[in-house]
């Protein structure tokens, strides 16, 4: 057979590329949904029967006699599917013949899982030497902690980030969003397009590496400074900040909301705001050193200014003197807010045959952009004939 190159969508700024998709449950396809949502074709890689393991996490939509996982459906938009199993002759042609018309390799096994296959970086770049391969696991394809597994909550809890979060002299609390692997989906998509473009100057692919407990310690920022220039261990201390004050959540009188006053002049304003001026003068708020040393007393003080009226009002009042504010927003909150549907941060897709959900749509928007179209999670194998029939392995007619 003649060497191919898949047809690549034509719109979107990383229109083009061809991606295989070997991943499954979040970090990875996390990582191939960014790439698809910027204009990549991305072919996702399942078992026969089974698919993604994300296909049998709820919640599920229940439509007639089909069960359909919400959870898949949310990071799975604008990709095709095929299933292959790779221990199989027949289904590894399919593959390979898939691998020549494909740019990226993206897989999130743990490490020596691919190699095993028979697809190793070393083999792969000597057959494909264009080929980008990104792999997603754990802790890397080094060190000492290469071969073992690790979930979310694994990494959030090594890598610091679970240290670092609750409240004040409570336990440690897991991020509420999968952050370990979202963090190494979205580093993952930034490598392969690094490696993408180095492409472009050098005519060679690279191996794409990302650990999911390098990815936590990257997101330390200021906590691994603080551990050494203050010689204390950091450690969970609610919604405020650990370096400016005020800065945090803080009671109304309906409900609570975050007030982020990130300087001396933004101090000022709002104690005008508040009708506290006096607080400006007091000695141990002064400074913002000295206003994180007692940013319990000021607490209790800005607390008490604020009950007198409720959060719309004072989001008015301190919006117009340039304060950083906002609402606590539940999801159901999120959903509705304007901003995030102006801006078109929701995208309904139909799920199954009966009903439409939204899912959170790519925050990177390109001026002049014509807005984005989406497909839904393709189902287990739905494009297989497709396929098969650009790979010129299969004779029966393309479905319509």
């Amino acid at each position: 057979m003649a060497i191919l190159k898949l047809q690549a969508r034509s719109s979107g700024p990383l229109g083009g590329l061809v991606v295989v998709d070997l991943t499954r449950v979040l970090a990875g396809p996390y990582c191939t949904m960014i790439l698809a949502d910027l204009g990549a074709r991305v072919i996702k890689v399942e078992m026969p029967d089974k698919g993604d393991d994300a296909r049998h996490i709820g919640p599920f939509v229940e439509d007639g006699w089909e069960s359909v996982s919400a959870y898949f459906f949310s990071v799975n938009r604008n990709k095709e599917s095929i299933a292959l199993d790779l221990k199989c002759p027949e289904d590894r042609a399919v593959f390979d013949r898939l691998l020549e018309g494909a740019d990226i390799l993206v897989e999130n096994f743990r490490p020596g899982t691919i190699s095993r296959l028979g697809y190793s970086w070393e083999q792969l770049h000597r057959r494909h030497p264009r080929l980008v391969l990104a792999s997603i696991s754990g802790f890397g394809q080094t060190g000492p902690y290469r071969d073992l597994p690790a979930y979310d909550m694994v990494v959030q809890a090594m890598g610091g980030i679970l240290s670092l979060t609750g409240e004040e002299g409570g336990v440690p609390t897991r991020v509420g969003v999968s952050i370990g692997d979202l963090a190494a989906g979205m580093f993952a998509a930034i490598g392969v397009q690094a490696a993408v473009v180095e492409r472009m100057r050098t005519g060679v692919g690279r191996h794409v590496d990302v650990g999911m407990l390098d990815c936590q310690v990257a997101l330390l920022e200021n906590a691994l400074a603080r551990q050494q220039v203050d010689g204390r261990t950091p450690a969970p201390i609610g919604s405020r900040h650990p370096s400016i004050t005020p800065f945090g959540l803080f009671k109304a009188l309906d409900d609570q909301m975050v007030v982020a006053a990130g300087n001396d002049g933004m101090f000022v304003r709002l104690c005008d705001a508040l009708g506290a001026a006096h607080l400006c003068d007091d000695p141990r708020f002064v400074t913002n050193a000295g206003r994180c040393e007692y940013h319990a007393d000021l607490k209790v003080l800005i607390d008490a200014a604020l009950a007198s009226r409720p959060v719309a009002y004072w989001l008015e009042r301190l919006r117009v003197l340039g304060i950083p504010c906002g609402s606590l927003n539940n999801v159901e909150d999120v959903m509705g807010d304007p901003q995030v549907r102006a801006r078109g941060m929701l995208v309904e897709l139909p799920i199954g045959q009966s009903r439409r959900l939204s899912v959170a749509a790519n925050p990177i928007q390109f001026a002049d952009a014509p807005p984005a179209r989406h497909t839904p999670a393709p189902r287990l194998d739905q494009h297989r004939s497709a396929l098969l029939q650009e790979l010129g392995m299969d004779r029966s007619p393309l479905t319509p």
